[in-house]
């Protein structure tokens, strides 16, 4: 019974019954039975389907599925409802066949996460919550050195990573829902990884922080304090910077971006909450950059966007286990099979599967 995976992958793509009947080569009346689950189609229209819809066949049969919970778009209001039901869709993929691949193994191959113990039953202020980075960081054995790794560290937590393809989606800054009781936090797959790590960063301290936060304090710019202070702690800002500055040089602030994968401008944030430098210079700062065009894009190369690598390690955790076959691998991975085989036996190294 395909008949509500149809329709999804058909809102998904933007298509209305009759577009999608005109490129399948079948009357809208039959697309409508399908999704209806009032008849199933041919093996031929099937694959006509997946190939218009932008889905493997499997797709349609896949077992496992799975419902959003607590969903939070970080630009919601700002998104075209159809491009976040594509979204979601995309996202739903990635989910199912996570869960499809967990379900396969004897033990539970990922944690569940559990809140840091210690933490306050209240935070009354933005400094506080200073400290409630460094307690996270000290209960998970980080220290104060920069985090090289921050998708690796979040899913060996517990919190479930996806990234999708959001280049043409300038409005889409990031997503945090549940499945299940598990966290899960989506992040754009080409983002530079600056920005990657600051969205992930800010939803854990959203998801930390939650039923904390004084009345007074904005959930927002909460989640923006955590993650700074997650990124880059205050012992470590002021061992760079010093306790107190008149001013900065734009060279001093992109080595420590390199270093830390957090933005110069998060860096001068850091700086002005920490009050290292004076309100005034930072917004003479703030200026300086837009007048630069820096606001939206900082000098010199880029960081490069981390990798999800714990879906394609379990995938062939359990191959090497067999668990399963190469052709579940294959559909698992969204490789052909002869594609997969090439990538297992390491003759495309470069051509790296995606989720």
């Amino acid at each position: 019974m395909i008949g509500e995976r149809l329709q999804r992958a058909r809102k998904a793509a933007d298509l209305s019954l009759r577009n999608l009947a005109e490129q399948v080569g079948v009357s809208h009346t039959w697309i409508n039975k399908f999704e209806k689950d009032q008849a199933m189609p041919d093996s031929k229209t099937l694959l006509k389907l997946g190939k218009v819809l932008g889905v493997r066949s499997e797709y349609f049969f896949r077992p496992e599925q799975v419902t959003l919970s607590q969903v939070e778009y970080r630009k919601k209001s700002s998104l075209p409802k159809k491009r976040l039901q594509a979204i979601t869709h995309e996202i739903l993929d990635h989910i199912e066949r996570r869960m499809e691949l967990e379900d396969l193994f004897p033990q539970p191959p990922v944690e569940t996460f559990r809140l840091p113990a210690g933490l306050p039953d209240r935070v009354e202020s933005y400094s506080q919550i200073e400290e409630v980075a460094n307690h996270t960081r000290r209960e998970w054995d980080l220290g104060m050195n920069p985090i090289p790794a921050l998708i690796d560290l979040l899913e060996m937590k517990g919190i479930r990573v996806f990234c999708v393809d959001a280049r043409n989606d300038a409005k889409f800054d990031g997503l945090f829902a549940y499945v299940a009781d598990a966290p899960i936090v989506v992040v754009g797959k080409y983002w530079p990884g600056d920005r990657q790590r600051f969205t992930l960063a800010h939803e854990l301290g959203h998801l930390i922080l939650a039923n904390r936060l004084s009345e007074n304090l904005d959930h927002e710019k909460a989640g923006n304090r955590f993650a700074g202070a997650f990124l880059f702690p205050d012992v470590s800002v002021k061992k760079y910077l010093g306790a107190k500055r008149s001013s900065l040089e734009s060279r001093e602030i992109q080595t420590l971006k390199y270093e830390f994968g957090l933005s110069m401008f998060a860096i001068i944030r850091r700086a002005f909450d920490l009050e290292i430098i004076k309100e005034s210079y930072y917004s003479n700062l703030a200026i300086h950059f837009r007048t630069k065009g820096w606001h939206k894009n900082e000098p010199g190369k880029q960081i490069k966007p981390e990798n999800e690598n714990i879906f394609s390690n379990l995938v062939f955790h359990a191959l090497a286990e067999e668990y399963i076959g190469d052709s579940k691998a294959a559909e698992l991975l969204s490789l052909s099979l002869d594609n997969f085989r090439r990538y297992r036996s390491m003759e495309e190294i470069n051509a790296a599967p995606c989720q």
